[in-house]
């Protein structure tokens, strides 16, 4: 059974790097940060609509990278749209942790088991920079830093 979740984790992931979802440049983004990774060359660019509310009211990104990279940033900009930038934080955080292998038990209410799907690039440390790239691109375009790297 262990063995088919990971097949199916592993297939949701290529689904979302072959098929990446909100792949584009937004033209009403009024924030937006560069992510590079210099260990692999992944780059990212993450663009987001912030409403007055402080509501995500729209998150894409465009980029290149190793499907791990391209799966949690079309998983994260599904994720974050209609949250609030506190509550998007709050995600990364655990998310972060979770693929650090610090925490284990990872609440993001619905989107947990989603975010889950990532979980097993603890096991690969070099991986986990690849899978948090686009969210420190998002946390930096809501702190209006436009770059950031994974160094």
């Amino acid at each position: 059974m262990l063995d088919d979740l990971r097949e199916l984790y592993q297939e949701v992931i290529l689904d979302h790097s072959k098929n990446p979802r909100n792949f584009r440049h937004p033209e009403d983004a009024n924030h937006e940060a560069h992510g590079y990774n210099p260990l692999c060359g992944d780059t990212v660019n993450v663009y987001l609509k912030l409403g007055h509310n402080g509501l995500i009211e729209d998150a894409a990104f465009e980029g290149k990278g190793c499907a791990i990279s391209l799966a949690s940033a079309s998983m994260m900009t599904d994720i974050i749209k209609g949250k609030t930038e506190s509550e998007a934080r709050q995600i990364f955080d655990g998310f972060q942790k979770l693929v650090k292998g610090e925490e284990n038990d990872f609440d993001a209410g619905e989107d947990t088991e989603r975010l889950m799907m990532l979980a097993g690039v603890k096991e690969f440390p070099m991986r986990v920079k690849c899978a948090t790239l686009a969210w420190h691109a998002m946390t930096s375009a809501m702190d209006d830093k436009n770059e950031v790297s994974t160094e």
